[in-house]
């Protein structure tokens, strides 16, 4: 099976603050598969670490209110289609993430409070019927 990763769920230091969200579970899942590991924002040109970003409305707007749309949107066209090329069979992807989050995604007022929507590239691949599954769901 191919599995399409968050590249910071399997340790790269690609996360805003610089560290990463190494999941043990999902290290686990994927052992014997075929890993495409993917950041859509670094894919984007963001830097590590950057200023966090959550989606204010329909555009990702960084804690200092400036909009990083552009980037955020360039990376998740580019991992979808790493994606597509790769034609993988399941995608594990980072919670909450303004990029990958699956299930939820925080509100855009910086407050810590979650809605149920997804990430702009979670939301490409659920939109092309690729599985799609939220890391603390494993």
């Amino acid at each position: 099976m191919k599995i399409l990763v968050s590249s910071c769920l399997l340790g790269e230091n690609c996360k805003y603050n610089g560290g990463n969200n190494y999941s043990p579970k999902v290290a686990d899942f994927v052992k014997g598969h075929e890993v495409i590991c993917v950041c859509p924002e670094i894919l984007g040109g963001l830097t590590t670490p950057r200023i966090p970003a959550e989606l204010v409305g329909n555009t990702v707007t960084n804690r200092e209110g400036k909009s990083v749309d552009k980037e955020f949107r360039k990376g998740a066209e580019i991992a979808f289609k790493i994606a597509t090329d790769n034609n993988i069979d399941l995608a594990i992807l980072q919670s909450r993430s303004p990029s990958c989050g699956v299930k939820q995604i925080y509100d855009g007022t910086f407050s810590g409070t979650l809605i149920n929507e997804s990430g702009i590239f979670a939301t490409m691949l659920k939109n092309n019927n690729v599985r799609v599954i939220d890391a603390e769901d494993l």
